[in-house]
């Protein structure tokens, strides 16, 4: 796939980009049958959050994926765009987190297959498993990847693979 890609920083408490975002993981929702969260919710959490964003600026700029980051390294979303997976976009945002943090957390259904072994593949470790951590009683992992010496330069090299 040829793309132009811009990447892209939103700074806390700035909404530039949210709809699309809302979008995005809509349609991944929708797809994947992903728990529903309420607008509102995610709209507040995004504006909370340093937000990196991949663009596609082809013809018609497309959100390609985004990472929402708590101040404190937690991962609120992370989320690409089912025609871009495989092309190394969700290691890039989370090597472009790891830039400004020096570990990532987050939480995982246990039940998403995909996620978790993309999650594994990148380095995150499983801590512990929550019960009833989501709205609709599901399960979740909770995640984290290190600030060991050398993860910027390991997620490096599995990005050129």
């Amino acid at each position: 796939m040829s793309v132009t890609v811009e990447a892209t920083q939103v700074e806390r408490g700035d909404d530039e980009h949210v709809d699309a975002a809302w979008d995005l993981k809509e349609r991944i929702r929708e797809q994947e049958g992903m728990l529903r969260q309420r607008r509102r919710f995610f709209e507040n959490a995004y504006r909370r959050s340093t937000v990196y964003l991949y663009h596609d600026r082809g013809r018609q700029s497309t959100l390609i994926g985004f990472a929402a980051v708590r101040r404190d390294g937690y991962m609120l979303f992370l989320a690409v765009a089912p025609e871009y997976r495989g092309e190394g976009f969700g290691k890039r945002l989370v090597a472009r987190v790891l830039t400004d943090y020096d570990g990532v957390s987050c939480h995982a259904r246990t039940t998403n297959r995909p996620a978790m072994q993309f999650y594994q593949h990148v380095g995150f470790e499983i801590v512990r498993r929550v019960d009833a951590y989501y709205e609709d009683g599901g399960d979740a992992y909770y995640l984290t990847l290190g600030d060991d010496e050398g993860i910027i330069d390991r997620l490096q090299n599995l990005i050129s693979r």
